[in-house]
Protein backbone atom coordinates (compact mmCIF):
# COMPACT_ATOMS: atom_id res chain seq x y z
CA UNK A 1 0.00 0.00 0.00
CA UNK A 2 1.55 3.41 -0.66
CA UNK A 3 2.03 5.58 2.69
CA UNK A 4 -0.14 8.49 2.42
CA UNK A 5 0.32 10.00 6.02
CA UNK A 6 2.19 12.65 5.20
CA UNK A 7 -0.90 14.02 2.82
CA UNK A 8 -3.50 16.66 3.52
CA UNK A 9 -7.64 15.77 3.49
CA UNK A 10 -8.93 17.62 0.74
CA UNK A 11 -12.80 16.68 -0.81
CA UNK A 12 -12.40 14.41 -3.71
CA UNK A 13 -15.13 13.35 -5.48
CA UNK A 14 -15.31 10.91 -8.38
CA UNK A 15 -17.57 9.69 -10.86
CA UNK A 16 -17.82 6.22 -13.01
CA UNK A 17 -20.33 4.90 -15.61
CA UNK A 18 -21.22 1.65 -16.88
CA UNK A 19 -23.70 0.15 -19.06
CA UNK A 20 -25.38 -3.47 -19.18
CA UNK A 21 -27.48 -4.53 -22.58
CA UNK A 22 -30.62 -6.83 -21.70
CA UNK A 23 -33.24 -7.76 -23.92
CA UNK A 24 -36.16 -5.27 -24.56
CA UNK A 25 -38.51 -7.17 -22.61
CA UNK A 26 -36.13 -7.68 -19.74
CA UNK A 27 -35.62 -3.83 -19.65
CA UNK A 28 -39.46 -3.40 -19.46
CA UNK A 29 -39.86 -6.12 -16.71
CA UNK A 30 -37.65 -3.89 -14.78
CA UNK A 31 -39.38 -1.15 -15.83
CA UNK A 32 -42.77 -2.15 -14.87
CA UNK A 33 -41.58 -4.13 -11.89
CA UNK A 34 -42.67 -7.49 -12.94
CA UNK A 35 -39.26 -9.71 -12.02
CA UNK A 36 -39.79 -12.36 -9.59
CA UNK A 37 -36.67 -10.61 -7.19
CA UNK A 38 -37.77 -7.95 -6.64
CA UNK A 39 -37.53 -3.96 -7.32
CA UNK A 40 -34.17 -4.33 -9.35
CA UNK A 41 -32.88 -0.87 -9.72
CA UNK A 42 -33.43 -0.64 -5.37
CA UNK A 43 -31.76 -3.57 -4.94
CA UNK A 44 -28.96 -2.52 -7.45
CA UNK A 45 -28.57 1.09 -6.08
CA UNK A 46 -28.44 -0.79 -2.65
CA UNK A 47 -25.74 -3.22 -3.40
CA UNK A 48 -23.77 -0.75 -5.23
CA UNK A 49 -23.39 1.74 -2.01
CA UNK A 50 -22.65 -1.36 -0.01
CA UNK A 51 -19.70 -1.69 -2.68
CA UNK A 52 -17.98 1.36 -2.87
CA UNK A 53 -18.22 1.66 0.76
CA UNK A 54 -16.21 -1.96 0.67
CA UNK A 55 -13.47 -1.37 -2.05
CA UNK A 56 -10.45 -1.91 0.55
CA UNK A 57 -12.03 -5.15 1.02
CA UNK A 58 -11.89 -6.50 -2.39
CA UNK A 59 -8.82 -4.62 -3.98
CA UNK A 60 -6.04 -5.52 -1.85
CA UNK A 61 -3.90 -2.56 -2.00
CA UNK A 62 -6.72 -0.20 -1.86
CA UNK A 63 -6.83 2.66 1.18
CA UNK A 64 -10.37 2.35 3.64
CA UNK A 65 -11.42 5.22 2.94
CA UNK A 66 -14.35 7.52 5.23
CA UNK A 67 -17.01 8.37 2.42
CA UNK A 68 -18.98 11.03 2.96
CA UNK A 69 -21.50 10.14 -0.11
CA UNK A 70 -22.49 7.56 -2.70
CA UNK A 71 -24.70 7.98 -5.06
CA UNK A 72 -26.39 5.57 -7.28
CA UNK A 73 -28.19 6.54 -10.45
CA UNK A 74 -29.84 4.51 -13.45
CA UNK A 75 -31.09 5.53 -17.27
CA UNK A 76 -32.87 3.78 -19.24
CA UNK A 77 -32.98 3.34 -23.49
CA UNK A 78 -34.57 0.30 -25.23
CA UNK A 79 -31.33 -2.30 -24.79
CA UNK A 80 -29.87 -0.89 -21.99
CA UNK A 81 -29.65 0.70 -18.50
CA UNK A 82 -27.13 3.12 -17.78
CA UNK A 83 -25.53 3.41 -14.50
CA UNK A 84 -23.55 6.38 -12.70
CA UNK A 85 -21.76 6.39 -9.31
CA UNK A 86 -20.83 8.93 -7.71
CA UNK A 87 -18.60 9.06 -4.84
CA UNK A 88 -17.22 11.71 -2.37
CA UNK A 89 -14.67 11.51 0.39
CA UNK A 90 -12.82 14.25 3.10
CA UNK A 91 -9.50 12.11 2.55
CA UNK A 92 -6.10 12.02 1.91
CA UNK A 93 -6.30 9.55 -1.08
CA UNK A 94 -8.75 9.65 -4.45
CA UNK A 95 -12.18 7.56 -4.90
CA UNK A 96 -12.10 6.61 -8.25
CA UNK A 97 -11.46 3.07 -7.45
CA UNK A 98 -14.87 3.72 -4.96
CA UNK A 99 -16.96 4.68 -7.78
CA UNK A 100 -15.64 1.49 -10.31
CA UNK A 101 -16.78 -1.26 -7.16
CA UNK A 102 -19.90 0.68 -6.73
CA UNK A 103 -21.21 1.67 -10.68
CA UNK A 104 -19.62 -2.27 -11.08
CA UNK A 105 -21.94 -3.99 -8.14
CA UNK A 106 -24.94 -2.12 -9.03
CA UNK A 107 -24.63 -3.89 -12.79
CA UNK A 108 -23.95 -7.12 -11.47
CA UNK A 109 -26.34 -6.78 -9.11
CA UNK A 110 -29.01 -6.19 -11.86
CA UNK A 111 -27.82 -9.31 -14.28
CA UNK A 112 -28.04 -11.59 -10.97
CA UNK A 113 -31.25 -10.46 -10.64
CA UNK A 114 -32.87 -10.55 -14.03
CA UNK A 115 -30.74 -13.81 -15.48
CA UNK A 116 -33.54 -15.98 -15.99
CA UNK A 117 -35.02 -13.78 -18.36
CA UNK A 118 -31.32 -13.11 -20.26
CA UNK A 119 -30.88 -17.17 -20.50
CA UNK A 120 -31.78 -19.49 -23.51
CA UNK A 121 -32.44 -22.66 -23.97
CA UNK A 122 -29.05 -23.81 -23.45
CA UNK A 123 -29.00 -21.79 -20.47
CA UNK A 124 -26.09 -19.01 -21.73
CA UNK A 125 -26.36 -15.41 -22.28
CA UNK A 126 -26.36 -14.72 -25.69
CA UNK A 127 -27.26 -10.70 -25.39
CA UNK A 128 -26.75 -9.57 -21.78
CA UNK A 129 -23.48 -7.61 -21.40
CA UNK A 130 -21.72 -5.34 -19.56
CA UNK A 131 -20.30 -2.41 -21.27
CA UNK A 132 -18.27 0.98 -21.52
CA UNK A 133 -17.46 0.64 -17.16
CA UNK A 134 -14.66 3.50 -16.69
CA UNK A 135 -14.34 6.77 -14.71
CA UNK A 136 -15.98 9.91 -16.25
CA UNK A 137 -15.21 12.45 -14.05
CA UNK A 138 -12.48 12.81 -10.69
CA UNK A 139 -11.55 15.75 -9.06
CA UNK A 140 -10.36 16.88 -5.63
CA UNK A 141 -10.20 20.72 -3.96
CA UNK A 142 -6.81 22.81 -4.06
Amino acid sequence: MVDVSEKESVQRYAEAVGDIILQPETINRIRNGTTKKGNVLAVSETAGILAAKRTSEIIPLCHQIPLTSVDIRFEFSETRIHATCGVSAKYVTGVEMEALVGVTTALLSIWDMVKYLEKDSGGQYPNASLEKIRVTMKRKAE
